[in-house]
């Protein structure tokens, strides 16, 4: 992913948007952290060599990390929607997660003597701050999405738009927010870049552990828990607009109430929920939190097609894929956007965040739970179960890599690779059954231009925000190039392989990898 999509002397993924960016970011430092682990736990015998050259790895592609604070398009962003805004809080959190993570483990503790700090820490440390910064600023702005005038609570999704709130933008405050409780360590620099957007003043200094934080995240999941998102199949469909919202001269809020659901489903919609479910639980030892993540995971396994996997109907369509193997509905034609690439790669992110062996801290005596064992034990015989449909999908994802080691979009299509081109319509494999189609596409497809999802008088100012930013529409019907018909590679479709696909792979094969070597009771303490 690093070595063919990222170009070090720019600090960016020039082919990603603003917010895939964000998320390459996070998936690079989710890996340093499973990496880092890996070190502490490994043999002295792996192939991974010397302590020295572990070392080198890491800081190899931390500094990349480094790299992309300095080239992330953090103007735009500030001026997108919301959900493009708490990608990169938690980007910079995952960053600092790690940070701490690897110090800890290969590294002394931050020294209480100023002049032995340089040298009793490692070197990544003097970014916290700067991290921290960025992370509080955009959880900042992206607050102001929380809307109490319609249906009671929730995040909108985008301010340039007519008000829908969807999951992925709630779900992504729950997460941010429980985040910053838990992994923000406080922020005294006052000054934004453009201090007019914060109300023309400096910023108050932010404390680490704030309360509202954690209020925000409990608050944003009751919401979102009784909104009536999910679908009967226990999927969360894609969100809510408004019956009867009209704005301009005598505007209306209609109902004022969420009664116009979008059937969608995309595979991201049920993974981001989890970690921040997982963070809920840290906070407050509430088991519910738990279970009610993995009652979404059973809900995802179960739309696959895990039942009827190898059987006579394994390639119909189960609702999230089909064979045992996660799929987005635009996988099949190969019409995904940069959006709809990115998904799979975030669910397995979240996933893996969720599963990973609950923190174990017996000393913490104003949170007793992390020492219960019942509880320990329980979610990881529960994440043990997932780890036959994780691991097929890795190798599904596996097989789709090119002679370059690049990921493909499609997994579940890989036994269609090789078909005759008799048997292939515009190489959609006839055994496969078409997706249902449900709701609106608008993440691979466009926002429609109609009245319940745009402002009458804003599209002048919604173009101007396609121009620059994620929003803008990338035709995913793309031609194959000479080479990829003469292979008839299914994956060589539309945008092809792109670092968003990368990131996919990466996000499966690590989620596989950390069940099976690091999912056996072995927890990272607190220190």
């Amino acid at each position: 992913m690093q070595s063919h999509f990222f170009e070090v002397s720019h600090g960016i993924w020039p082919g990603a948007i603003d917010w895939t960016a964000a998320v390459m970011g996070t998936q690079v430092s989710a890996t340093l952290a499973v990496m880092t682990e890996y070190y502490q736990f490994g043999s002295p015998g792996s192939e991974t060599g010397e302590p020295r050259d572990q070392e080198n790895l890491i800081n190899r592609y931390f500094t990349q990390i480094a790299s992309f604070y300095f080239g992330e398009n953090e103007f735009s962003l500030r001026t997108q929607a919301y959900d493009d805004m708490l990608w990169v809080v938690l980007d910079w959190l995952e960053s600092i997660k790690f940070i701490n993570l690897h110090s800890s483990l290969h590294y002394k503790q931050p020294s209480t003597n100023a002049q032995d700090v340089n040298a009793s820490t490692w070197y990544a440390r003097q970014f916290i701050p700067q991290f921290s910064h960025r992370a509080r600023l955009f959880y900042d702005l992206a607050s102001r999405g929380w809307d109490t005038t319609l249906c009671g609570g929730g995040m909108i999704w985008n301010p340039y738009l007519a008000p829908y709130k969807n999951a992925i933008t709630n779900q992504l405050f729950i997460a941010a927010s429980v985040s910053m409780y838990l992994y923000f360590p406080g922020d005294s620099n006052p000054s934004p870049f453009a201090i007019g957007e914060m109300g023309g003043r400096h910023m108050p200094p932010a404390k680490a552990h704030d309360k509202r934080y954690l209020d925000n995240a409990i608050e944003g999941y009751k919401w979102l828990k009784n909104s009536g998102m999910r679908n009967e199949e226990g999927l969360y469909a894609d969100g809510f607009h408004i019956r009867g919202w009209r704005d301009g001269t005598g505007g209306s809020n209609g109902t004022g109430e969420c009664d116009l659901r979008d059937e969608k489903v995309y595979t991201y919609n049920q993974g981001v929920l989890l970690s921040g479910l997982r963070g809920l639980w840290e906070a407050t030892g509430s088991r519910d939190y738990l279970e009610d993540g993995h009652e979404v995971i059973r809900s995802v396994i179960g739309a696959t097609g895990w039942e009827q996997r190898d059987g006579p109907h394994r390639w119909f369509w189960a609702g999230l894929g089909r064979n045992g193997v996660l799929e987005e509905a635009c996988d099949w034609s190969g019409r995904c956007s940069q959006n709809g690439q990115t998904f799979k790669g975030i669910f397995f992110h979240h996933f893996t965040v969720f599963c990973s062996p609950l923190p174990v801290d017996e000393e913490d005596d104003d949170r007793p739970w992390l020492s219960d064992d019942d509880t320990h034990a329980l979610h990881r015989q529960s994440c043990d179960g997932y780890a036959r449909w994780v691991t097929r999908n890795a190798k599904a994802a596996y097989a789709t890599r090119n002679g370059d080691g690049e990921f493909g979009e499609w997994w579940g299509g890989a036994a269609a690779s090789t078909v005759d081109e008799r048997e292939c319509h515009d190489c959609q494999e006839s055994r496969f059954e078409r997706p249902a189609k449900r709701g609106t596409d608008y993440r691979n497809e466009g926002v429609p231009r109609d009245d319940i999802w745009r402002l009458q008088k804003a599209d002048d100012l919604y173009k101007n925000q396609v121009s620059q930013n994620s929003w803008r529409f990338i035709p995913p019907d793309l031609p194959a190039t000479a080479e990829a018909k003469h292979k008839k590679d299914i994956n060589d479709r539309g945008r092809g392989r792109t670092v968003e696909t990368q990131s996919g792979g990466l996000a499966v094969i690590r989620a596989a990898w950390k069940l099976r070597h690091l999912g056996n009771g072995e927890c990272i303490r607190k220190r």
